[in-house]
């Protein structure tokens, strides 16, 4: 399977140079090796600034933000100098400096890697030449953390609301379905899980030799990390950083690695759906599936065409439908990480199945599709990604935020069929009913989840207005100095989105070529501009 996720989302990753396929047997540290004088070049990301430092722009700049309402932020800001000065005492000279990533460049032997990685403020290192595989990395006392970028999406989501009501996932099976499961058991954000024995069964579909600790002691490939992450978003909650990653931190769960990861084939899709009914012969009714089949495969003549993301065309799709039809089973799935990919872009299987609920990614500021998150395709008749939320890192985190997402309402109201659970999911997002192929019915919201679970009157955040000509002022009450505004040629389909600033409480639409519809998002509002 095709891997929802860019490999560069591990903030702690350590950075090897293998061949493909090679094992690395019950491994814990992966270290690079045999460099010689012209050592590897890498980012080292820091953990925070100094807040107290102005930030690293002219006036003339800074003036020129302040005209446009983009305010400054700790982007801005410097890198530490005291970070530069503790890596040139450790001998490495940085090269250049990034104060968007919080980051410099650096070359760097295996023992600096390793000397730098265990610096306190270091969040992690990422290689800069295309050669070097990237992966996870334990701690140097040999225990394992996750990103903290996972954490700023619990906010988008309102996790809190969740968490004053009672709301973890308790008594909730979840069924994970993705390619490895690797240090699971030794993630600080995991150690709670392991530690009620929360993870109750695992099957390795790839190597049925396998035992239960080797699926999480093994080391195959590169991409036994995925299912690690994946688990984290859902369920992590780390006491030593105070940071929650996953809404469902007292779920149990069922893990099955159905991926490879050193070779793409579609025999891959004989061991998903194996896998599926394997959790539903054990009465799973949450199964997150962070994987997915476009293009990409070792043989090419096994790739997919996009025509062929119908909902009913490849046979997970159509598992997927019976899954969700037959077995009342809620299929969260990662929409796909095609959006750049021009001879691509759309979402792929088994998102594309109508009773999956496939999960696009977002921007974190202004709630719109990131780049690289795929789009519905314009010939399904239904909406296609169901919902959306922040993932920096690929659509393999946000579908299992969604995932946590549905593991609370299922606590709150276990009689909820699946079908139930996706119509609150979806009734809860940001932007509904004003759903579009770039993020779906947006963002959801666990406030309005929980005022739908009460069968309570949710606030009323939409409306539609009229508009004719090429032009129309539309009077918006916001306190967002720029917003995300979404053109689209009918109910559904997006022409392109864009951010559009708000001047003096109002935004000036301009009518697009084929524009039916305008959709403004305001976060707490929505307004639907229909064009006469």
């Amino acid at each position: 399977m095709t891997l929802r996720l860019n490999f560069l989302f591990c903030l702690f990753t350590l950075l090897i140079q293998a061949n493909p396929g090679v094992s690395h047997p019950s491994a814990t540290w992966l270290t690079t090796k045999g460099y010689g004088p012209d050592s590897p070049k890498y980012w080292i990301l820091f953990k925070a600034k100094d807040q107290s430092v102005r930030p690293a722009l002219s006036e003339t700049a800074i003036t020129r933000r302040k005209a446009q309402n983009f305010p400054l932020d700790e982007t801005d800001q410097p890198v530490s100098a005291a970070y530069l000065s503790q890596l040139k005492q450790e001998g490495v000279q940085p090269l250049n400096k990034s104060r968007w990533l919080n980051a410099v460049s650096a070359r760097l032997t295996t023992e600096q890697f390793a000397q730098v990685a265990a610096l306190p403020f270091v969040a992690g290192i990422q290689a800069i030449d295309p050669a070097i595989i990237i992966t996870s990395i334990g701690n140097p006392d040999g225990s394992r953390s996750i990103s903290p970028h996972m954490a700023p999406v619990m906010t988008q989501i309102q996790a809190s609301d969740f968490a004053q009501a009672g709301l973890t996932g308790r008594f909730v099976n979840i069924g994970v379905i993705d390619a490895g499961f690797f240090g699971a058991d030794s993630a600080n954000a995991l150690k709670h899980v392991f530690a009620r024995e929360g993870v109750k069964r695992v099957r390795d579909y790839v190597n049925d030799k396998k035992t239960h600790g080797d699926l999480f002691h093994t080391l195959e490939t590169m991409s036994d990390f995925h299912g690690t992450e994946v688990l984290a978003a859902i369920a992590g909650s780390d006491p030593i950083e105070n940071t929650q990653y996953g809404l469902a931190t007292d779920a149990t769960f069922y893990l099955a690695r159905t991926d490879q990861g050193n070779r793409e084939y579609r025999g891959e899709e004989d061991n998903w759906v194996a896998a599926m009914e394997w959790m539903d012969s054990l009465g799973v009714r949450l199964i997150n599936t962070s994987l997915g089949y476009a293009k990409g495969m070792s043989n090419p003549k096994e790739n997919y065409e996009p025509r062929q993301m119908d909902g009913h065309t490849s046979l997970i799709s159509r598992a997927a439908q019976i899954a969700a039809d037959k077995k009342g089973i809620l299929i969260v799935v990662s929409a796909g990480n095609e959006g750049d990919d021009r001879s691509w872009r759309i979402i792929s299987t088994p998102a594309d199945a109508q009773g999956v609920l496939a999960i696009g990614a977002t921007n974190a500021r202004l709630w719109n599709r990131i780049g690289y998150s795929s789009i519905g395709p314009e010939s399904l008749p239904y909406m296609k990604p169901n919902v959306s939320c922040f993932s920096l890192y690929g659509t393999s985190l946000s579908a299992p935020v969604i995932t946590g997402f549905a593991a609370c309402i299922m606590q709150a109201n276990p009689k909820l069929t699946n079908k139930e659970v996706m119509d609150i999911i979806e009734k809860s997002s940001h932007l509904y009913p004003y759903g579009n192929n770039y993020v779906g019915y947006g963002v959801p919201q666990a406030s309005r989840a929980i005022s739908l679970l009460r069968n309570q009157p949710l606030p009323a955040t939409a409306r539609s207005v009229k508009a004719s000509g090429k032009s129309f002022t539309l009077p918006v009450s916001t306190e967002e100095s720029v917003v995300s505004v979404f053109h689209k040629k009918d109910a559904m389909h997006i022409l392109q989105q864009e951010a559009m600033k708000v001047s003096n409480g109002k935004l000036a639409l301009r009518r697009a070529t084929g524009e039916k519809q305008t959709t403004v998002d305001l976060k707490t509002e929505v307004i639907e501009v229909i064009w006469e």
